[in-house]
């Protein structure tokens, strides 16, 4: 990234800090579409195995969902104490974290609301 902002700040690099940051992102987003190859390097298997434990993908989901709660609070804190400069860094973990928990309520509510469902289905 550019060298931490002094003084006052001309549109241009205004500018030109947003279009840093839109090619950050477009890389970023390259490579969370390729695909996944397992570590064992046989790639994808035709056969599926045994499906996935729903208790412990949930699991692994809300781990994750703390660890982006965790990685936004932490950057946060070293932003106030100005360990870092980076804001936009900061602001994209923040929000990260944000739209991984509103994920998470949001399967909340449709497991709730399907479970009433089966509940409340005549015998």
């Amino acid at each position: 990234m550019t060298a931490p902002l002094s003084g006052p700040v001309g549109l241009s690099g205004v500018l030109a800090l947003r279009a840093e940051i839109l090619a950050k992102s477009r890389t970023l987003g390259a490579v969370h579409a390729m695909p996944q190859v397992p570590a064992t390097g046989e790639g994808p298997s035709k056969t599926s195995a045994a499906p996935a434990d729903f208790t412990r993908t949930m699991a692994d989901a809300l781990k994750a969902v703390h660890a982006l709660q965790t990685e936004s609070s932490a950057q946060s804190a070293a932003f106030e104490r100005g360990e870092t400069q980076d804001l936009a860094a900061v602001m994209l973990a923040r929000q990260k974290a944000s739209i991984a928990f509103e994920a998470t309520v949001q399967t909340r509510n449709r497991l709730l609301a399907a479970y009433r469902d089966i509940m409340n289905m005549p015998v």
